[in-house]
């Protein structure tokens, strides 16, 4: 990493002013972008700016651009919706309106615009600054600026954010806010099926989303529903009976209740809406089954913004300032954007092209084209969608003589059943027989492995835990008996899902290969550990519940000493000895340090906290927050760390601590951990097939394989989803201390202690570069 005076030399932003606004209809998580842009602004040496209620605080000027504080954002991270306030404006579409804009920027020497909001106030931006130059030029010649003036001022450089909750531009994985959006709807659709399924009635449930499916095909994929209308894909012709067809299929095979989700633009072949009442009305007159409407509204644009959201927009924050101290004069407007999990700049205009070709299409009927615009990861949901919904009859599923077994190993994280119901299900449609195995390898030794059929998993991506049952056993000591029930079932392939335990495992039977040939089939394994500490992968299955959990009760455990005297609070997250939870947690939940293994700290490091803290205390900031990762330090304990606060605070804060348990392993997957689930392992099962059909020897009448290749955790490195054998990680493995011996979010620390006021080196080799949207369509980032 560049030590921090090259750093501060390299991209310093004095004599910079930076203006904010947040614009177009709001979404959770601006706040932290807001937050975000301020901190790194004035972090840099930059001036910031507020401007109050989007373009029209521009155009009326005022008291709505006010200079920002270090202190003016706190407690703002954990806010829905807009703090500086959005307005739709009339004024800044007319000339006159950009006129006065330019005018209210020129005498607050504003040359940098971070706006957060839709494509419309993106393109909006983009068409100021064309202008910008011209506009200049007027207010000088009517003497309102002089020609100084305009030259200092000449050139506008603007950055944007897409805050949206429909997820409709392209040229991003996520908008800010569409995560938080997916919360609300799933808590909603949860709630609905406890009364659905005492009543067994049918829900049809109305989602935002005027010109994009995401949030309804999302939704779908995250609560099981048994059909998803969206305007990228309206139904065939005759639609109406086949879907018929299928609720009272689902209802013969024994399940109570039918969810169906309709964006509100969903549309048929002929482009005339599909509306909530026109579907009530046909379930009612063709079935007869009791139906209720429920049209989610506002809701889905409100409450507290989810733990994604809030990193999303941190990271994109920080990243929009470096963008703007790197721009140059030639610079194109660009758009800071998420791939896969790295942070990208787009130009805004490509952007905008691309959004507008998706309508584009649609109004010409071109689905398949609108649907392969908006991107891989829209089109991989879909794919997702159609490949589990689809559930044919026995006789018209092709036949593999294979048989799959699926079990859970390690500690149960959430979001493991979304993962076991995809697999089941995706298996049955290639046509495997499949099997679950009850209680990981334990289930395993004693034989507890019975067939699983498509309709065992229905309900299952809702539930917290693992309904298989989980045991951190490994093979390693039976397996002899392992062998002799692989045998005895016949089993052609593994799929197993779970943590650490479930990648020791897996090394374990590679290397039993030599000795059992029942070993000798494909394996592949799903990283599900809410610690998030398997080499191979970026994130895992469960830990984004996890970081929800402690998000949540961060948010709480601050409001609880509102009102009282200035508090700091100490909390131990788990995650083993990995700082993932107790990093990404802090950037979250806004902490102001978080203690972990991965970067040793001394009772200096300790000592310069406490003085910090003590500092910004005597401040109007009220509350301090400190995250230990509960084996961060053997002798620094959570006690010795509130004892020393404690002493060192004195006259100036008091403080508690909490010690959060095993609250960060339950509660129901969150729609991120669901949605990964289910696309990881439906991928992991097509890998599965095709191994399968690769290695049955036909002379032999059975499966045979035993390269490096055969047994492979499938995990998401940065872009794309990854097959990696299992062997190759084994070096890239600290076994020692159960973590990865290099872990990308590391590289948020500096981030987190910015945001918290610390000076320290940031390394920028790591941030986005320009590209272009093109490449960014080829590129797999089917995990967002």
């Amino acid at each position: 990493m560049p030590d921090t005076k090259k750093f501060m030399e390299n991209l310093s932003g004095t004599g910079m002013c930076i203006g904010v606004l947040t614009s177009g209809g709001d979404a959770q998580g601006m706040n932290a972008a807001v937050r975000a842009v301020v901190r790194m602004g004035i972090y840099v040496g930059a001036k910031v700016y507020f401007i109050h209620e989007g373009y029209q605080g521009m155009v009326d000027g005022g008291d709505n651009i006010k200079e920002a504080s270090w202190e003016s954002v706190s407690s703002m991270l954990q806010v829905g919706g807009t703090v500086i306030g959005s307005a739709r404006c009339k004024d800044f579409r007319t000339h006159e309106g950009r006129l006065r804009a330019a005018l209210n920027l020129v005498q607050r020497g504003i040359t940098n615009l971070c706006v957060i909001g839709g494509d419309g106030s993106l393109t909006g931006a983009n068409l100021f600054r064309e202008e910008w130059s011209g506009l200049l030029d007027e207010l000088v010649q009517s003497g309102e600026i002089s020609e100084e003036a305009s030259q200092i001022h000449s050139v506008l450089h603007i950055v944007g954010m897409v805050g949206s909750i429909d997820n409709d531009f392209c040229g991003t994985d996520m908008t800010i806010g569409t995560d938080s959006a997916l919360h609300r709807i799933i808590e909603v659709v949860d709630a609905i099926m406890t009364t659905a399924q005492s009543h067994q009635r049918t829900f049809v449930l109305e989602v935002m989303g005027r010109h994009c499916g995401y949030l309804a095909l999302v939704s779908a994929l995250a609560c099981g529903a048994d059909w998803v209308l969206i305007p990228e894909m309206p139904p065939n012709d005759g639609w109406e009976e086949q879907m018929c067809h299928k609720l009272s299929e689902n209802r013969a095979d024994k399940k109570r209740l039918n969810i169906i989700i309709v964006a509100e633009g969903a549309i048929d072949q002929s482009n005339k809406p599909i509306t909530t009442e026109l579907i009530k009305d046909l379930v009612v007159r063709c079935l007869g089954f009791d139906t209720r409407v429920t049209i989610l509204g506002h809701v889905q644009r409100g409450g507290t913004p989810s733990a994604f959201d809030r990193i999303l927009a941190s990271r994109m924050g920080v990243e929009a300032v470096l963008a703007l101290l790197e721009a140059s004069p030639g610079t194109p407007a660009c758009v800071v954007s998420l791939c896969g999990n790295q942070a990208v700049r787009v130009p805004l205009m490509e952007c905008v092209q691309m959004t507008q070709e998706v309508q584009k299409a649609m109004d010409e009927k071109q689905f398949e084209k609108a649907v392969r615009l908006r991107g891989r990861s829209f089109e991989n949901n879909l794919n997702t969608y159609k490949l589990l919904s689809n559930h044919q009859m026995d006789s018209e599923l092709p036949h593999s003589s294979f048989n799959v077994a699926v079990l859970n190993v390690g500690a149960p994280a959430a979001g493991m059943n979304a993962a076991v119901r995809s697999a089941v299900r995706v298996g049955i449609t290639e046509g495997h027989t499949m099997f679950a195995v009850s209680d990981g390898f334990e289930g395993f030794v004693k034989g507890q492995i019975k067939e699983i059929k498509w309709g065992d998993v229905g309900g299952w991506t809702g539930q917290g835990g693992s309904l298989l049952g989980t045991k951190r056993t490994l093979p390693a000591k039976h397996i002899d008996k392992i062998a002799e029930q692989m045998s005895i079932h016949n089993i052609n392939a593994l799929l197993v899902i779970g943590g650490f335990e479930a990648f020791e495992s897996l090394l374990q039977l590679v290397d039993a290969r030599s000795r059992y040939e029942e070993f000798c089939v494909p394996m592949c394994m799903l990283p599900a550990t809410i610690s998030n500490n398997v080499s191979g992968t970026d994130l895992s299955i469960g830990a984004d519940t996890s970081l929800n959990a402690i998000v949540e009760t961060c948010d709480r455990i601050k409001q609880s000493a509102s009102g009282t005297k200035r508090r700091v609070f100490i909390i131990e997250t788990m995650g083993g000895y990995c700082g993932y939870l107790a990093t990404v947690g802090a950037l979250a939940a806004g902490a102001d340090a978080a203690y972990i293994y991965e970067e040793p700290f001394d009772i200096r490091d300790l000592q310069s906290n406490v003085e910090h803290l003590t500092e910004k205390m005597k401040t109007s900031i009220q509350r301090g927050l400190v995250i230990r990762n509960e084996n961060s330090s053997e002798n620094y304990t959570t006690d010795f760390i509130y004892q020393l606060y404690s002493e060192e605070g004195k006259g100036v804060f008091d403080c508690r601590k909490n010690v959060l348990g095993h609250m960060q392993q339950g509660g129901s997957p969150s729609p991120f951990d669901r949605n990964f689930g289910t696309k990881i392992s439906a991928k992991a099962m097509q890998w599965i097939s095709k191994k399968l059909k690769e290695s049955y020897r036909e002379d032999e009448g059975r499966v045979f394989v035993n390269t490096e290749d055969s047994a492979c955790l499938l995990g998401m490195r940065r872009r794309a989803l990854v097959f990696q054998p299992v062997i190759q990680l084994k070096d890239e493995t600290d076994f020692v201390h159960r973590i990865p011996k290099e872990q990308w979010w590391l590289r948020l620390r500096p981030l987190m202690k910015i945001l918290a006021k610390y000076k320290t080196s940031y390394d920028v080799s790591d941030s986005g570069q320009l590209e272009h949207i093109v490449h960014l369509k080829t590129k797999d980032t089917s995990a967002t």
